[in-house]
C-alpha cells in the first residue's frame, strides 16, 4: 500500500461501473444486474487510487444480529500482493464485532483469510456449462414435486434460515422475487426447494435445500430443463459424487473450487435439510 495513495469509501449504487471493472479484472462472471443487486442486499468499501482507479473491495452480507457473509472481495490483479485485500479485510470485519462470518475462500485469497483467524470447512464445487437434454430422475416416495407459488415465501425461507444457520430476510426476499423455482412437499409441508434466476452468461440455481442427494436431483433437474442449452451455473457445498456426476452429465462439469471458510461459531449444516446450491459466491 505504501506505494499508492488509496482512500476507502462506503459502496454505493453510483460505483456499479468500477466494480464490474474489478470483477471483469479477476474473470469473474458478474453483469451489471448483478452487481446491483449485491450492491443493494450488501454494504463494504471501495478502494480507489489518486486518479479514480478501482484497486479493490470488500463487502458483508447480514443476515440478523450475529451472523454476515463475507463477499466481494476482490483485489485488482496488479496490487493482490501490495496488501489492499488485507487493509479492507481489516475494516469489513471491523464492522462486524462480535459476529459469527463466513466466506468463500479463492485460492489467491486462502492464506490472507487463514491468518485473519478463518477456519477452512470445505469445497465448494463450482459446477457449470451449456445444458445437455437430460431425463428427469426418478421421483423420491413419498414426494410431490411442483412450481414454486408465492404463498410458498414463508415455508422457503424457514427452509433456508435452518439450512444457511441464519436467517437472511432481504436476501430471500430478492431471491424469490428474482427467480423461478421448484419445491417437493408430502402433504402440505414443504421439504426441499431449488430457485434458477438470471446470472453472470446465463442462470443460477440457488439456493438448493434438500434432505438428500436424490430429493436434490428431484429439484434441480426441471431447471436444468428448462434453460436446455443455455449456460447454467451451480455451487454446491455438498460433498456428494452422485449430485456432481448427475451436473456434469447434464453438461455442467466443475469449473473451479473454493474453500468455505468461517470464524465464530460454524452454523451450516451439514446433516437433514442442507445446502445443496448457493444463492452466489459472495452470498453463501
Amino acid at each position: 500500500m505504501d506505494k499508492f495513495i488509496a482512500t476507502a469509501h462506503r459502496i454505493s449504487p453510483a460505483d456499479r461501473t468500477l466494480l464490474h471493472e474489478l470483477t471483469v479484472g479477476v474473470f469473474w462472471a458478474h453483469r451489471r444486474r448483478d452487481l446491483d443487486m449485491l450492491i443493494s442486499l450488501g454494504e463494504g468499501y471501495l478502494a480507489i487510487d489518486e486518479i479514480g482507479r478501482a484497486m479493490g473491495s470488500a463487502m458483508c452480507f447480514r443476515a440478523g444480529s450475529d451472523f454476515a457473509m463475507l463477499g466481494m472481495m476482490v483485489t485488482a490483479p496488479r496490487l493482490q500482493t501490495m496488501g489492499t485485500g488485507r487493509w479492507l479485510l481489516r475494516r469489513v470485519m471491523n464492522d462486524c464485532p462480535d459476529m459469527d462470518l463466513r466466506l468463500s475462500a479463492t485460492r489467491q485469497g486462502y492464506r490472507l483469510y487463514k491468518e485473519a483467524g478463518f477456519v477452512p470447512l470445505g469445497t465448494i464445487w463450482q459446477h457449470q456449462g451449456v445444458t445437455r437434454p437430460i431425463h428427469l430422475p426418478a421421483p423420491v416416495p413419498g414426494l410431490a414435486l411442483r412450481p414454486v407459488e408465492p404463498a410458498d415465501a414463508t415455508q422457503i425461507r424457514a427452509l433456508d434460515t435452518h439450512a444457511y444457520g441464519a436467517a437472511r430476510d432481504d436476501t430471500m426476499a430478492a431471491m424469490l422475487h428474482l427467480s423461478d423455482g421448484m419445491v417437493v412437499e408430502s402433504g402440505d409441508e414443504i421439504r426441499g426447494f431449488a430457485l434458477r434466476r438470471r446470472f453472470g452468461r446465463g442462470w443460477v440455481i440457488g439456493p438448493l435445500v434438500a434432505e438428500t442427494e436424490s430429493m436434490a436431483m428431484m429439484l434441480a433437474a426441471p431447471l436444468i430443463q428448462r434453460s436446455q442449452g443455455d449456460f447454467v451455473r451451480l455451487d454446491t457445498p455438498a460433498e456428494s459424487e452422485e449430485f456432481g456426476a448427475f451436473l456434469s452429465a447434464a453438461g455442467m462439469g466443475i469449473h473451479d473450487t473454493v474453500t468455505e471458510m468461517y470464524l465464530g461459531n460454524q452454523r451450516r449444516l451439514l446433516s437433514g435439510p442442507r445446502m445443496f446450491g448457493l444463492a452466489a459466491h459472495s452470498l453463501g
